[in-house]
C-alpha cells in the first residue's frame, strides 16, 4: 500500500492497475455477448414454435401488416390526403381494433363499430337539432342532460345478459361517438361535415377488415370451434389410457416439484378444462359467420358448448384419476398386479370409444350402433369378479378379529354407560330384585376390570388390520373413479348423439365401420391446440 502511495507521489502509475481494468473489461464484454447471443437463440426460436404451432397465425400476421399498409396510403398518396385529410387516422385505428383472428370476430367487431356509430351519429344531430332552437345556455343544459341520460342509460344497457354477450363492444362505441359528437357541436360549427368524414372512414376501416377475413385465408370460428371439441376427445382418450397405463407400469413415479406442466397425462386434459370461455366465445362468433361449407345449414354451436360442458365433467374423472398416481399411500405394486388386466382392459375400450366419437365429429356422422362394445362389458365383469375374489382386501379382517372387535366395543359400550347413566344404590329400593340388579352391574364391572389387560392387545390387531386396509384404499379410490368414467362416458355419447341428430350428419355404414375399426388400432396421440391465438375482449 504504501510502495503504491510512494510510486503516485513520484509520478510513476502502477501497471498492473491498467491490465486489471482491461481484463474486468474483456471478462464482462464477452459475458454480454454470450448473453446477448442467448436472448437472441431464445427469440428466435420462440418466433419459429408459435408459427410451427398454428401456421394461420402467420398469415393473420401478414393480412394485418397488408391491411395496416393499405389503409396508410390514405396519408402517404398526396390526392387521398387532400381530400379527406386528418380524418384517415380512424380508418388506421379501426384496422388495428376490429380486425381480429377469425372471421366471426372480425364480423362481430366490424358491424358492432359501424352499427354503434351509426346510431350514435344519427341520435346525437337529433339532439342538435332540437338544441340549436333554444338559447345558449338553455342549449347547454340540454346537451349536459342529454348526456347524462343517455350515458347512464346505455352503461346500465351493458349489464343486461344479451346484450353484455353479444353488443357490449358496440355500446361502447355508440358512447364514444355520441359524446365526441354531441360535445363537439357546442363549439364547432361544421361538425356534421367531420362526423360525416370519420364515418366515411370507419367503414372504409372496416370494409378492409371484412375483405381480408372473409376472402383472403380465412379463419373461422367455427372451424376452431370443431377442431377444438375433436381434439379435447383425441386428448381425454390419450389421458385415461396413459394415466391407467402408467398407475400399472413396473417403473417407479419419479416425485419432483412443478413438472405437472411438462406431464403429457396433464396436457391431455388441461385444454378441456380451460375451454369454458373460449368455448362461448368461439360459439357466439360463430353466430355470426355466414355459411361457408358446401351444407348450406348453419351448424347448431349451441350444442358443441353442451358437449364441452359434459366433456368437463369426464374431465373431472381424469383428473382424480391422475391425482391417484402422485398420492403419498399407494397401493403395493403385487397388489396391484392382480386387477391389472382387467383395468387396462376397461381403459383400452373408453378410449377407444373416445376415439370413435372424435372420428365421427371429424367425419359429420352418426355414430356407430355398436361403439359401447362387448368387450367393455367383459371387463367390467372381469374387474368386478378380480374385485370379489379378494374380500380380505376390501371387506375387512376375518372372522376372529371381527369378534374380538366387536367383544372391545360391546364391552366399552358397557362401561361407559356404567360410568356415566348408573343409578346410584342409595336411590334404589333394598329388594331382592335391586339387589339382583346391583350385583350384576358390579359383576360386569370386575369383568370390564379384568379385560383392560387385553386392550393393548386388541388395539395392536385393530391398528394392524387398519394397516392392512389402507394398503387397499388408494386401488378401490382408483377402480372406483375407473368405473366412473365408464358412467360418464354414457353421457358424453348421448351428447355426441344428439349434436349428431340436429347437426343432420351423415348415418353410420359399413365402410365408416372398417374405417374405425383402423382408426382404434393406432395409438393415441396427445392434444395439440387448436383454439385461437388472440384474446377474448
Amino acid at each position: 500500500m504504501y510502495s503504491g502511495i510512494a510510486m503516485r507521489i513520484a509520478g510513476e502509475s502502477p501497471c498492473w492497475d491498467w491490465t486489471d481494468k482491461t481484463d474486468i473489461i474483456k471478462k464482462r464484454s464477452i459475458f454480454f455477448v454470450q448473453k446477448f447471443k442467448k436472448l437472441a437463440i431464445s427469440t428466435w426460436m420462440t418466433i419459429c414454435r408459435v408459427g410451427q404451432e398454428d401456421s394461420s397465425r402467420v398469415f393473420h400476421s401478414l393480412k394485418v401488416g397488408f391491411s395496416l399498409t393499405l389503409v396508410s396510403l390514405l396519408y402517404l398518396l398526396e390526392p387521398l390526403f387532400q381530400g379527406i385529410g386528418q380524418n384517415a387516422i380512424w380508418a388506421v385505428m379501426t384496422v388495428v381494433v376490429v380486425l381480429e383472428f377469425t372471421a366471426g370476430a372480425t364480423l362481430c367487431k366490424g358491424l358492432n363499430r359501424g352499427i354503434g356509430t351509426l346510431l350514435a351519429g344519427s341520435l346525437a344531430f337529433l339532439i342538435q337539432y332540437i338544441a340549436e332552437e333554444s338559447s345558449h345556455i338553455f342549449r347547454a343544459i340540454f346537451i349536459g342532460t342529454a348526456v347524462f341520460v343517455i350515458g347512464s342509460a346505455a352503461t346500465y344497457m351493458r349489464f343486461f345478459p344479451y346484450i353484455k354477450k353479444n353488443y357490449e363492444y358496440g355500446v361502447v362505441i355508440f358512447l364514444l361517438t355520441f359524446n365526441l359528437i354531441i360535445v363537439s357541436s357546442y363549439r364547432i360549427h361544421n361538425v356534421l361535415k367531420i362526423a360525416q368524414e370519420r364515418f366515411y372512414m370507419i367503414a372504409i376501416g372496416c370494409g378492409i377488415c371484412l375483405l381480408m377475413s372473409l376472402i383472403v385465408f380465412p379463419n373461422w370460428s367455427g372451424q376452431d370451434l370443431h377442431h377444438s371439441t375433436i381434439s379435447k376427445l383425441e386428448g381425454l382418450a390419450f389421458s385415461i389410457e396413459a394415466c391407467v397405463n402408467e398407475y400399472f407400469s413396473n417403473e417407479d413415479r419419479k416425485a419432483a416439484k412443478d413438472t405437472t406442466l411438462e406431464d403429457p397425462i396433464y396436457k391431455g386434459y388441461k385444454a378441456v378444462l380451460d375451454s369454458k370461455s373460449s368455448d362461448e366465445t368461439l360459439a357466439m362468433h360463430a353466430s355470426w359467420e355466414p355459411c361457408h361449407s358446401r351444407y348450406c345449414y348453419r351448424l347448431p354451436w349451441q350444442h358443441y358448448v353442451k358437449l364441452g360442458e359434459v366433456l368437463r365433467r369426464f374431465g373431472y374423472t381424469v383428473v382424480a384419476l391422475h391425482g391417484c398416481l402422485q398420492t403419498q399411500i399407494q397401493t403395493p405394486r403385487s397388489v396391484r398386479a392382480l386387477f391389472k388386466d382387467p383395468c387396462i382392459r376397461v381403459a383400452g375400450e373408453v378410449s377407444k370409444a373416445l376415439i370413435e366419437l372424435s372420428e365421427s365429429i371429424q367425419n359429420r356422422r352418426q355414430c356407430s350402433p355398436e361403439i359401447i362394445s362387448d368387450h367393455l362389458h367383459e371387463a367390467l365383469q372381469d374387474l368386478d369378479a378380480a374385485l370379489k375374489s379378494q374380500p380380505r382386501l376390501f371387506l375387512g379382517p376375518n372372522t376372529a378379529t371381527k369378534n374380538m372387535l366387536t367383544f372391545a366395543a360391546v364391552t366399552h359400550k358397557s362401561s361407559t354407560t356404567t360410568r356415566g347413566g348408573g343409578v346410584s344404590l342409595a336411590s334404589v329400593k333394598t329388594d331382592s330384585s335391586a339387589l339382583l340388579q346391583w350385583k350384576s352391574k358390579r359383576a360386569a364391572k370386575e369383568q370390564a376390570n379384568n379385560n383392560d389387560s387385553l386392550r393393548p392387545t386388541l388395539s395392536k390387531i385393530a391398528m394392524i388390520t387398519s394397516l392392512e386396509f389402507s394398503e387397499a384404499l388408494p386401488f378401490a379410490a382408483f377402480a372406483s373413479l375407473l368405473v366412473e368414467a365408464v358412467a360418464r362416458l354414457d353421457l358424453v355419447i348421448d351428447e355426441v348423439e344428439e349434436l349428431g341428430r340436429v347437426a343432420n350428419f351423415r348415418e353410420f355404414n359399413t365402410c365408416d365401420a372398417d374405417q374405425v375399426t383402423k382408426t382404434c388400432t393406432k395409438p393415441t396421440t396427445p392434444l395439440h391446440n387448436h383454439l385461437p391465438s388472440h384474446g377474448v375482449d
